[in-house]
Parts: C-alpha cells; structure tokens; sequence
C-alpha cells in the first residue's frame, strides 16, 4: 500500500497572469466554468459549501451550484436540514469548487441570503419529477431509524400527488444566494508554487491582488 505522505502530484497545465484576467471575478468565474464544461469536468458545478452552527463549529457538504444572478451564486436546498438551519442562523459561508481535469480551485466566501419563492418554485418545478417527489419526501437531516421508513413516504407522496407532472414547491424548500465578499481562482504550478489570484470587493468594487501559494 502507498503511503500517504507519498502521494503528490505535479501541476503544470496553465498559468494565471492577473493582467489577463477579467477585473470582475464572476465574469471570470463564468469563463472558467465554460472551460470545465468544454473538458467534460465530472460534475463541474459541484461545490464544497462550508457553515458554521450555533456552537460555532464548521461543517462542509457538497451541493450543485443552479445559476449565478446578479453576481450570486445559487443553489437550493430544504431549509430543515442541517445547512438550511445553519445559513438561518448564521448566513457567513464558504464554498470551493475543485476541478482536477483543469488543475484549478475556486475559493468564495460571503453571505448566504434566501431566494424569493417564485425564483424557487420555478427552478423547484423544472426538477425531474421524481427529484420533485424525493423533496416531499424527505425530512432532511433528521434521524431515521431505517430505510423502508422513507421509501413508505416516498409511496404516501407518489400516492398523493398522484396523476400530477408537477408539484407544488414544499414550504421548507427553497434556494439561497450567495452574496461573495472575496473569490480566489487558484492555478496548479510545477513544485507547489501555485498561481493564486484573489479578488476581495471593497466599497462595492473588486480589486485583484496575487497571493503567495
């Protein structure tokens, strides 16, 4: 078996001049999520999203980015699981994109805000029916004592929705923004010597600086 400590691997696709970058990060945040489309990245919208609860301890679970609005990034969620509850009481958050094909990171923190409900319901609904079902279904985060206990209220739905091709929006499922204070792009370079450009808004106006890797 291979040990840890000797797992590495060198980083010397591309590099990042800050001369060549966009001077607004989500614009250059779209143009990368191209790039990661176009090289067929598994899953490139999916981003590791960073709470904190009422104990202030982190916790981090990856979830689908679903748009990017007025320069927030989107996804939803139900608002009784665990980062629902966390975002309620504390909406300071962090999510990373990681896109190994491409050898770069995107980093973002900021503030996590509720979409309205229209934007919800109309995203909600454009969800595979069965997406649509397992929303009702389940009561996210919550212990269950066995696996038939939600496949029985996966049938109760289907049994009450049923005939219907789109539901409903439940009332404790919806979306959040986030609203980004500083988005760090992050190129692999041959011996750890990484590019890192860092954005920060400052006033309402995004100033680039390069990072130290």
């Amino acid at each position: 078996m291979q040990h840890l400590a000797d797992i590495r691997k060198e980083y010397s696709k591309a590099a990042l001049d800050i001369l060549s970058m966009s001077t607004n990060p989500i614009q250059q945040f779209e143009s990368w999520f191209q790039e990661a489309l176009h090289a067929q990245v598994l899953e490139p919208n999916a981003m590791c999203l960073a709470t904190v609860n009422a104990d202030n301890r982190p916790s981090a679970r990856i979830v689908l980015l679903k748009g990017i609005e007025n320069g927030a990034f989107l996804f939803y969620t139900n608002f009784q699981s665990d980062k629902g509850k966390e975002l309620e009481n504390n909406p300071a958050c962090a999510a990373t994109f990681f896109w190994p094909e491409l050898e770069r990171q995107v980093r973002i923190e900021g503030t996590a805000t509720r979409v309205s409900d229209k934007t919800a319901e109309a995203y909600f609904q454009s969800r595979p029916r069965g997406s649509q079902i397992g929303a009702w279904s389940s009561p996210q985060s919550s212990v269950l004592e066995n696996r038939e206990i939600l496949e029985e209220r996966v049938r109760q739905m289907e049994q009450k929705f049923e005939g219907k091709q789109v539901l409903p929006k439940p009332h404790q499922w919806g979306g959040f923004q986030i609203d980004p204070l500083l988005i760090e792009f992050w190129q692999g370079r041959p011996s750890r010597l990484h590019d890192r450009i860092e954005y920060t808004k400052v006033e309402g106006t995004w100033k680039a600086h390069r990072l130290a890797p």
